[in-house]
């Protein structure tokens, strides 16, 4: 075994990408979609996968040539060269090498995909309902901070203010894969409006992210679903209550149960509804890896555990607590108001050194 057994798996992984960028060009290659877009991902992963070898080669490469230069040159300037030369590829060394091994590794083929977000006020009351109003205008902010759209597909709103429920559908790249460690339950400490003794309530929202399906994940047979119409209720102006734009869609097999009512066009409502019970279905299989990974990495919960408390914020002390990793920020305001990337980023950092200790690279 050579001294970098990492370039080792260069030629393999060099010999696979020239033989997919052949197949991703073959116009036959989009005759089945599945295949082809299975393609593109695989195309994507090893693509950046060939530039970081490119670069740890080059690197390796450094240090060899500055040792042969130690070994047979004899003048004292070349020598130091060499010697500054070594040391500067050696202090870059480590860092190019994780980089490899974490892109060596399989990504979760969801982490692509775009997702639905659902947040439900848990215990707590009126106070509940209105926290998880507070996550979904965090989370809100925090989508137009990336670049992604969110749609609102279906709400129930609070009787205070706030949200009883509310689903809705992000759009973008790499949505699932960064939204997915917000999965669990959310709790708020603080001094409710209507606490007239100045006491802390604890109040919960549980958060669930799910990767939305694509129209070839799911085989879904028309005569596998109900379709129920009614008028929308809340917001949405002098249609509401009038046309029977919303839908109801009932899956018999599974009995699961979506409705959307966002839009006014009942057409755009049941492009919506088939996207999202589309998912749902999806998720049933797709639950039994999250709960086989949730046992073995801290930084993902099951999304069938819905008492898995993830994260703290703190009204008082202006604190948020991310219970997972152990982090604790005093940034609250920032953080409610989307700036969710120093989070993520710890717990991204954290599930890739959990990934690498199972993969033992």
């Amino acid at each position: 075994m050579s001294e970098y057994p990492l370039l080792d798996k260069y030629e393999s992984i060099q010999n696979r990408f020239e033989e997919v960028s052949q197949q991703i060009t073959d116009p036959s290659a989009m005759t089945d979609m599945k295949r082809y877009i299975k393609l593109n991902q695989e195309y994507k992963r090893l693509e950046a996968l060939v530039a970081a070898f490119r670069e740890y080669k080059a690197t390796v490469d450094n240090i060899t040539t500055g040792l042969e230069i130690l070994e047979e040159e004899s003048d004292s300037a070349m020598r130091e060269m060499a010697r500054e030369e070594i040391a500067a590829s050696e202090a870059l060394l480590p860092a190019k090498e994780q980089a490899l091994k974490l892109l060596l590794i399989p990504a979760d083929p969801e982490d692509a995909k775009n997702a639905i977000l659902e947040i439900r006020a848990g215990t707590g009351g009126d106070e509940a309902s209105i926290f998880a109003g507070d996550l979904f205008r965090m989370y809100s902010k925090y989508c137009e901070r990336k670049g992604w759209r969110l749609e609102v597909t279906n709400m129930s709103e609070g009787t205070a203010r706030g949200f009883k429920e509310i689903v809705a559908t992000v759009t973008g790249e790499g949505v699932y894969g960064i939204l997915k460690y917000e999965s669990g339950v959310h709790r708020v400490q603080r001094v409710p409006q209507t606490e007239t003794q100045g006491r802390v309530h604890t109040s919960a929202a549980t958060v669930a992210v799910l990767p939305e399906a694509e129209e070839f994940d799911v085989d879904l047979r028309e005569s596998d679903i109900r379709k129920d119409t009614y008028c929308s209720s809340g917001p949405g102006g002098q249609s509401v209550n009038t046309t029977y734009s919303a839908i109801r869609l009932t899956h018999l097999p599974t009995g699961i149960v979506v409705t959307c009512q966002d839009e006014k066009s009942q057409l755009k409502n049941l492009a919506k509804a088939m996207t999202e019970l589309r998912t749902r279905i999806y998720n049933m299989e797709y639950q039994k890896y999250i709960d086989d990974i949730s046992h073995r990495r801290k930084t993902m919960v099951s999304t069938g555990d819905r008492s898995a408390k993830i994260r703290t914020y703190n009204w008082p002390q202006g604190r948020v607590t991310d219970h997972r990793i152990g982090l604790t920020l005093y940034n609250l305001p920032a953080i409610i108001a989307g700036d969710l990337d120093e989070i993520i980023e710890k717990l991204m950092i954290e599930e890739n050194a959990e990934r690498l200790k199972e993969a033992e690279l």
